[in-house]
């Protein structure tokens, strides 16, 4: 089987809800003279689908900055409010979306299985997916770990043909650190990024799991950005509030530690 893989660390940038398309341009203004093309790494954006054309029409100079969704509907189209399709995020100009994203995972009610069929909308839709996974600090606590990441990876893989599993980049996001200050050491990153891998190994191969992407999210900022890019399976972060800055987040992607 060959393996696509872009062996690149990822810098992704979810902003959540924040920035409409004013500042969304305010802000790439700012970051692209701070942040310079460079071929050793990637950098992905995934602004609020109110966004998405005002950052894809700014970015228009630079195709070497990414942009992406925070979310798709499991369906391709139909009477859904409020939700966005792949195929419309691909026509808006994206090239990747979140799955399974902690704050959706709780705040919305997406289960193994929604964040399942998102996923196999998101590959068939032509979008590259970050397959979010993690446990809350009660699971942690709990000694539950493995079991969490095992379940939370398994149920993607599992459901998804073989020959898309490598098209996977996955996000581990300790629940706990996540806008709380609080980050994971670089032990219980590289604790939780083996198990990560030993969970993909388990339904998709060594081979597979040795090259996957996996990203660690959960309190990343320009201070501890190098200490955690230097753990041992970590190929990137997924990078919440210090990506709203400019300043920050140049500093995070331009780091030494990559």
């Amino acid at each position: 089987m060959t393996i696509n893989h872009d062996p690149r660390p990822l810098f992704a940038a979810n902003w959540k809800m924040y920035k409409g398309p004013r500042s969304t341009r305010e802000f790439l203004r700012d970051f692209m003279q701070l942040y310079e093309i460079r071929d050793d790494r990637r950098v992905v954006f995934f602004p609020s689908s109110i966004s998405v054309e005002a950052f894809a029409l700014a970015t228009e100079p630079r195709p070497d900055i990414g942009l992406g969704v925070q979310d798709v509907h499991s369906e391709d189209s139909g009477a859904h409010t409020g939700a966005i399709s792949g195929s419309m995020a691909v026509e808006a100009g994206a090239g990747w979306s979140l799955a399974g994203h902690s704050e959706r995972r709780i705040e919305f009610g997406d289960d193994d299985t929604i964040v399942l069929n998102k996923t196999r909308r998101i590959l068939s839709s032509g979008l590259a997916p970050i397959v979010c996974v993690g446990e809350t600090l009660d699971e942690r606590d709990s000694g539950r770990l493995a079991e969490i990441l095992a379940r939370q990876i398994g149920s993607v893989l599992s459901g998804l043909d073989a020959a898309n599993h490598h098209l996977l980049t996955w996000a581990y996001e300790p629940v706990w650190a996540i806008g709380t200050g609080r980050t994971a050491s670089p032990a219980d990153a590289s604790e939780a990024h083996d198990i990560v891998r030993t969970a993909i190994a388990t339904h998709a191969g060594d081979l597979t799991a040795t090259k996957a992407t996996v990203l660690y999210g959960g309190s990343v900022k320009p201070g501890n950005i190098n200490d955690l890019m230097e753990v041992s399976g970590v190929n990137g972060v997924l990078v919440g509030g210090a990506s709203l800055q400019p300043v920050d987040f140049a500093a995070i992607c331009n780091c030494s530690g990559a």
